[in-house]
């Protein structure tokens, strides 16, 4: 990996092997961990704030509509009969498309699908979203 930091980046995005093409913009990637607060008696100087759970965002993809626009309909005909928890990567590529980095998501549920909005009187790009929730990282092979 070279020290040259990622610009104009694309995301790839496979959910349990498959490959749902490349997308423009990868939001929500993160994690927090909650806290609880406990008063000490006695203690006035501060308050104890001890870790409690993980809670990982919910990660949104978004792109034009493309020829990968395909591969999530296939993806989403057979929703009704599979949904489950999986795993998921996102590998943000740089503009040649070579790797930059990768993430491996665990427990990986797609809950939304957004399609585009046709309106004659706006001239925008027809684009797609789709989000997924995680409860955790996984590590991704080479």
């Amino acid at each position: 990996m070279s020290d040259d930091p990622g610009t104009s980046v694309h995301f790839r995005l496979q959910i349990d092997g498959i490959d749902l093409g490349e997308w423009n913009s990868c939001d929500g990637l993160g994690i927090q961990v909650e806290l609880e607060e406990h008063q000490e008696g006695g203690n006035n100087d501060f308050v104890w704030q001890l870790p409690s759970r993980l809670v990982y965002s919910n990660v949104t993809l978004t792109r034009p509509l493309t020829d990968d626009t395909e591969k999530v309909f296939k993806y989403l005909s057979k929703l009704p009969r599979m949904v489950r928890r999986g795993t998921a990567q996102i590998a943000a590529l740089k503009p040649n498309r070579e790797l930059l980095v990768q993430w491996g998501l665990a427990d990986v549920v797609l809950v939304r699908w957004s399609g585009p909005t046709f309106d004659p009187s706006r001239s925008e790009v027809a684009s797609e979203s789709i989000e997924l929730a995680y409860h955790g990282f996984s590590e991704v092979d080479d």
